[in-house]
């Protein structure tokens, strides 16, 4: 296994839709915090989050997932978090 130096984390900022911050920020928040004690040279990057569960959810349906896949909160977190990151590298582009 190979490994690469890490270059900066991209984490989700949870927001309402009218833009407030969520309520789940400050869980998010506390974890960045303990993350900037352990590696405080790393810098870390909040992407908005808001409806990429929704976008998840439609990237389920359109795959052809069935009702049980999509009712998988982990895959659900995992394909949200790939299009939160996507947002981010797409938004760096020249």
């Amino acid at each position: 296994m190979s490994h690469e130096p890490v270059e900066k984390i991209v984490i989700g900022r949870p927001m309402q839709p009218n833009g407030a911050p969520s309520e789940n920020l400050v869980r998010v928040q506390q974890f960045v915090n303990r993350w900037r004690k352990v590696c405080p040279d790393i810098p870390i990057e909040y992407v908005d989050e808001r409806f990429t569960s929704v976008l998840a959810h439609r990237a389920m349906l359109d795959g052809g997932l069935h009702k049980k896949a999509r009712q998988n909160k982990a895959l659900v977190d995992e394909i949200s978090a790939t299009i939160i990151l996507q947002s981010y590298m797409e938004s760096r582009r020249p």
